[in-house]
Parts: C-alpha cells; sequence; structure tokens
C-alpha cells in the first residue's frame, strides 16, 4: 500500500477514470469474468463504462463497436469474487449474501478482546451525500454539527423524526467532494427516500446509495494498530475517531477511516468490490481473525450500541437512547432540535437505555420489572463467550432503577443494571444541580 493523497476522491468514484468523465453520475454496467470475452467485446464494454478508456482500446485494436451485443451477457454478482474469497476459509453465507458466521464465533469475540479481528459490514448501507450545498444540507437534516468539520474528519450524526424519535445513528466521513454516511442495513434505503424528499429546488444536493459499488470491513482488537504498521498505514495511528485519508492496494482506491460505527479504536475500510479480496487476504496474512455477522451483533450487544428496529424506534427519543455525543447543543435549528432542546430543558428524559447481565437467557421485549411494577422493557439480547454468560439491552424508567440495582426480566429472570462502553462514552450536558 502507498498513500496517494486524495486519489479516490480526485477521480471518478464509478470507474476511477479521470474527473472528466462522462459516466460520473450513473453506476457502470457490470462486467463479466475476463475469460468468457474477447478483447474487443471488452473494449465494447469499456465504451460503456468509461468512453476515455474505451477511446484508447479501440484505437489500440482498430476495433470499431457495433450497435449492439450480438448476445446476452450474464455477468455475476458484484461481490463475487469476495464470496468465492470467504467461502474459501470457511464462511456461511445468508441467502442475501451476509457472511452470519465462520463457525469461529467464540474465538473472534475473544479476539477482540486479545488480538486483532477482520468483518465484512458490506451489508450496511453507504449514502455519498454530493454537491456545494451537501454540509448545509446534512447540517439542517441530523443532529451533528457538520459546519465545524473539516475534510478528512469525521463523526457520528443521528437521523430523527420531527419529534425526536430516533431512526438511525450515521458514521459520517467529511471527504473533498462528498460526505459518505455509513448506517445499518435495514434504514439505508429509507433514509436515501428520506434525504432525497427534503431536496428542494434550488439545493445543490444529490444523494445516491453506494452500497452496492463498494465494500465495507472493519478491524478491531487491540492488535489492530499493529496490522496498521506492517501495511505502512500507521500514519493514521492515534488519530480521533473518524479521521480518514485515502491509499491504494494494488493500484486500486481504498479509504481507511480510525473507528468505526461502534467502537472508536480499530479502523474501517472502504473499497470497490475489485479490490475486495485483495484487501481481504492481505488482512487475513497480518494474522487477523474473520467475524461473522452473528459474532459482531453479539459485539454489538454487549458494547452496548444502539441498533435500528431495536433500541432506535418510534418508542424512544435520541436523548432516552443516550446519543449525546452526536447531537450538537448550540447549532441552531435542525430537525428534531425544539423537542430535543425542550427535553433538555425542563428535564424530560424519563427512561434511558442500560445493559443488564442476566441470569439465564431471555426473549427480547420482555418486560423489566421491580417490585412487580413494570419499568421497561428488554430490547436485545445475546449469548456470550460461554454458556453461562448472558447479556441484554433494555430502557428502564429512571427513577425505577440505576447501575448495580437488580431487575427482574421476563417471568422470573435476575438481571443486574450495569454500564456498556458505548453509553459510557456519551457526554451528557451538566445537569442544572452541578451548575448551581
Amino acid at each position: 500500500m502507498r498513500m496517494v493523497g486524495e486519489m479516490a476522491s480526485a477521480s471518478c468514484h464509478r470507474c476511477f477514470s479521470t474527473p472528466l468523465c462522462p459516466l460520473r453520475s450513473t453506476p457502470p454496467p457490470l462486467r463479466p469474468p475476463p475469460s468468457k470475452l474477447t478483447f474487443a467485446s471488452q473494449a465494447i464494454l469499456s465504451h460503456r463504462r468509461c468512453p476515455n478508456d474505451a477511446f484508447r482500446i479501440q484505437n489500440k485494436l482498430s476495433v470499431k463497436p457495433p450497435s449492439a451485443l450480438p448476445f446476452d451477457l450474464s455477468p455475476p454478482p458484484i461481490d463475487h469474487d469476495l464470496h468465492d474469497t470467504v467461502a474459501a476459509v470457511g464462511a456461511k453465507l445468508s441467502e442475501d449474501g451476509i457472511i452470519e458466521t465462520f463457525d469461529n464465533d467464540y474465538e473472534a469475540l475473544d479476539a477482540v478482546d486479545n488480538d486483532v479481528v477482520v468483518a465484512d459490514l458490506s451489508h450496511f448501507g453507504r449514502i455519498r451525500v454530493s454537491g456545494e450545498d451537501r454540509i448545509q444540507f446534512l447540517h439542517n437534516q441530523s443532529t451533528a454539527n457538520f459546519e465545524c468539520l473539516q475534510e478528512g474528519q469525521g463523526c457520528d450524526t443521528v437521523f430523527v423524526t420531527p419529534t425526536a424519535r430516533t431512526i438511525d445513528i450515521a458514521h459520517a466521513w467529511v471527504m473533498r467532494n462528498a460526505v459518505t454516511l455509513i448506517v445499518s442495513p435495514m434504514t439505508s434505503g429509507s433514509i436515501t427516500q428520506m434525504l432525497r424528499k427534503y431536496v428542494f429546488f434550488a439545493d445543490k444536493v444529490e444523494i445516491e446509495d453506494i452500497t452496492k459499488q463498494t465494500c465495507l470491513f472493519v478491524l478491531l482488537g487491540p492488535k489492530s494498530n499493529q496490522v496498521m504498521m506492517e501495511l505502512n498505514l500507521g500514519d493514521l495511528v492515534g488519530h480521533p475517531h473518524g479521521t480518514h485519508k485515502h491509499y491504494t492496494v494494488n493500484r486500486m482506491p481504498v479509504t481507511v477511516a480510525v473507528g468505526n460505527i461502534i467502537t472508536e479504536e480499530g479502523f474501517s475500510l472502504l473499497m470497490s468490490p475489485a479490490a475486495a479480496g485483495s484487501v481481504w487476504k492481505t488482512l487475513l496474512s497480518q494474522g487477523a481473525i474473520p467475524m461473522g455477522s452473528k459474532a459482531w451483533e453479539t459485539f454489538r450487544v454487549f458494547q452496548g450500541r444502539p441498533a435500528p428496529g431495536k433500541e432506535l424506534t418510534d418508542e424512544y427519543n435520541v436523548l432516552e437512547a443516550g446519543l449525546w455525543n452526536s447531537i450538537s447543543l448550540n447549532k441552531g435549528c435542525y430537525k428534531g432540535q425544539e423537542t430535543i432542546s425542550r427535553l433538555i430543558t425542563y428535564d424530560g428524559v424519563k427512561q434511558r437505555l442500560w445493559g443488564i447481565r442476566l441470569s439465564s437467557p431471555v426473549e427480547p421485549d420482555s418486560p423489566i420489572t421491580v417490585d412487580a411494577k413494570k419499568v421497561g422493557k428488554l430490547t436485545s439480547y445475546a449469548s456470550g463467550t460461554n454458556k453461562s454468560e448472558h447479556f441484554g439491552l433494555g430502557y428502564i424508567k429512571r427513577k425505577a432503577a440505576s447501575k448495580g440495582d437488580t431487575v427482574i426480566v421476563g417471568d422470573n429472570v435476575v438481571g443486574t443494571v450495569v454500564e456498556v462502553p458505548f453509553l459510557a462514552r456519551q457526554r451528557p450536558p451538566p445537569s442544572k444541580s452541578s451548575n448551581s
């Protein structure tokens, strides 16, 4: 790997050609395997993908493309090569192509604390927001202060309803020509549609779902920094969460950022599907242990990171979810701002999200009770690296229980209320009593 400054953002993010490429606004068709094409057919496909490249190929081969191909091409899935690569090391994939497990879930969870793991999060959504007004647009449509960010920085922001009910947390990277948002798999489509709905005629903003045109890996664990150093990416080590730079792997653009959607440690890697297989093999060669989506979900629960459809729903507002680090309290008007300000001013947060250490397994949506009175609801459950470790997340009324207290979940499962790392890092404003 070698650093190339802003190569990825300066070149066409579809075909990686010059900024003059006229296909920058539309995704390219997929190429079939080279072994099944003649050079002439490759020239034709190149013409469809990028006229600049096709012109050079046609001149070299003296081939004049016909008006239509004489046969129907059936290209492989865009991540076909990556699927073959991960299957070779034991990946079990769902019908949707998501890596569920490598049959090493306990080993991967242990490596998060003691070694280094790599997880494929390509099923998470990636949204590209471009145009001259992109910063002001995102500033008004989400909770974070985008106007204070510079190129190469990042932040977490929350998309909320007008009444501050939570939709999803987005991890944002501010690049030279666009802002890339990483969101949960189940909200990618709805957030894309929502953002397009709020782009008015005079706004110079373009919203594009680039999930299928990219792949996303995360590297985490105490030995992540060592791997970065071995790959000549050590200049990112020690930088703030969300800091990102552009590099190349085998002459393919790769964006690497500090941290990921759950932790401020480790690194995220965004790349084209063509580069994904090579990057994956390189990370495994450096000793990274592969992690599937089932182990990742367990990691999420134990870390306490809220997820859509579970902790982030119409039932809970952004302050009850404890997402203080994603909220700017002084940036002016934005969607949900009035409700958030009122909740803070009048101390209106009546419940909050906690971790709960459980005595046995229990189903999500089970009631949480204290002295036989319902005080909350369990939203997520996961088992740990041994059969006796059970953990959950749940909302509990503020005055009913706090850290260290005992609660009952479901019929008779004993739970102990505990802090979780993701929520413990959140920094709420000082209370009125501490200011007086």
